[in-house]
């Protein structure tokens, strides 16, 4: 039975299986790394499974297809007395900031297999944010300005992916109980004047992140209509050359 539509309100079954893997605190580029070497797994057809990884990063600026380091706001000698890294990437979007604390989702998906096209996935992605919020009294929604979610104005969490040969990668990342200083030493996704929020902020009260990972996959089974298998890293018996090793 195909997918139906989650803007629709109706699911099909759950036929179809991910495999579910949490990295915990991993860096930056090894992330980077692991992605690419999904992604040629599921290129060459040594996989016949999609991924969804979940992580936190110490914390790291990243910038995306349309730049954004001009959005900096501080010093490159501020993010080196700090060291904290700026890396420069393939997804979509500008400028961002990734932090403990913040909740990062990475799949390797490909997307005509699994019956999405580019524009609707990404609006499935955002629709996981939104539901998670909800779960928490949170009351999220999308902006015309940005891509990603917001609560009254303020961003909650950012999306942006990259698609090569038909497989997603990249993904969203939901602001929880991190550290928001950092936001405002950029222009977030090349917005100035924008404030940034997190879920334990407009829920006011603490959060613990292991239950908003488990509020998370399930309603990120419920939006994409899979069932979630989880697995160690060292499960996915990924090719340990050089696509782990290099640099982004």
């Amino acid at each position: 039975m195909p997918r139906l539509s989650f803007f629709e309100g109706v699911f099909s079954p759950m036929v179809r299986s991910w495999k579910l893997v949490d990295l915990g605190l991993l860096d930056y580029a090894h992330a980077w790394r692991l992605q690419h070497a999904c992604v040629e797994q599921r290129r060459r057809g040594l996989w016949s499974h999609d991924v969804f990884f979940l992580v936190e990063h110490p914390s790291v600026f990243t910038c995306g297809r349309r730049g954004g380091a001009e959005h900096l706001c501080v010093p490159p000698s501020i993010l080196d007395a700090q060291g904290i890294p700026l890396f420069s990437v393939e997804r979509g979007g500008s400028i961002t900031y990734h932090g403990p604390g913040q909740l990062v989702a990475y799949p390797i998906v490909h997307l005509h297999s699994a019956g999405w096209k580019a524009v609707a996935w990404v609006s499935a992605l955002e629709e996981v944010m939104i539901q998670t919020a909800r779960r928490f009294g949170v009351e999220a929604a999308r902006d015309p300005r940005n891509r990603g979610v917001w609560v009254r104005g303020k961003k909650l969490g950012s999306i942006g992916i990259a698609v090569r040969s038909g497989i997603s990668f990249h993904g969203l990342a939901l602001n929880v109980i991190n550290d928001l200083e950092p936001f405002g030493w950029i222009h977030p996704c090349g917005l100035a004047d924008v404030a940034v929020t997190s879920l334990a902020l407009e829920a006011r009260t603490m959060l613990d992140m292991q239950e908003v990972k488990e509020v998370f996959t399930a309603c990120a089974q419920a939006v994409l209509g899979v069932c979630f298998e989880r697995m160690d890293l060292s499960a996915l018996q990924l090719d340990r050359g050089e696509t782990l090793h290099g640099r982004p």
